[in-house]
């Protein structure tokens, strides 16, 4: 079953409230991330423990299962960018194609106990990265394949929107 490839720029959720999911990054504070991603991973297991975790909705919709892959990813992603920032001035970001991850990552035939392990480790990991993140580091800057110029807090705040989304997705 084919998906199509979500090729939008996500970056407008840094100053608008996110209509579907509600999240609004100006809510987001350096102290609040490591908790908001802690929070998330009991929900997650949940949603693995489902019977149907695996099943797609409509054929174009990845499956709780595919989604929660992604999310893994993300967190891994997004801790090895994060790290990099307060390594290296102005850092830039390789492209990743999550459509491409998600073929060659075979999500749509995880293990779901395994994922959901995984999932925890890896968000632990980046709530600790972001948790251990000192003031004066904050205004670092990183940029993205695209261009997009990120503060670690609007990298912050742009990475929770995407684990917030996704959690929305498969809870609705």
């Amino acid at each position: 079953m084919p998906i199509i490839p979500d090729d939008k720029d996500w970056t407008w959720v840094l100053s608008t409230p996110c209509p579907e999911c509600g999240f609004d990054a100006a809510t987001v504070t350096p102290s609040t991330v490591p908790g908001t991603v802690l929070n998330m991973l009991p929900r997650w297991r949940s949603v693995l423990r489902r019977e149907d975790a695996s099943a797609r909705p409509d054929e174009h919709t990845w499956s709780p299962l595919e989604y929660a892959c992604h999310v893994r990813d993300v967190f891994s992603l997004f801790d090895q960018r994060l790290n990099l920032m307060l390594r290296e001035d102005d850092a830039h970001f390789a492209n990743w194609d999550q459509d491409k991850a998600a073929i060659d990552g075979d999500y749509a035939n995880a293990d779901p106990a395994e994922v959901a392990a995984q999932l925890a480790a890896e968000g632990t990991q980046i709530a600790n990265s972001f948790a251990a993140v000192h003031e004066d580091e904050w205004p670092r800057t990183g940029v993205r394949s695209n261009g997009s110029t990120f503060t670690v807090l609007t990298f912050a705040q742009y990475f929770l929107h995407d684990v917030v989304h996704h959690l929305h997705d498969v809870d609705g």
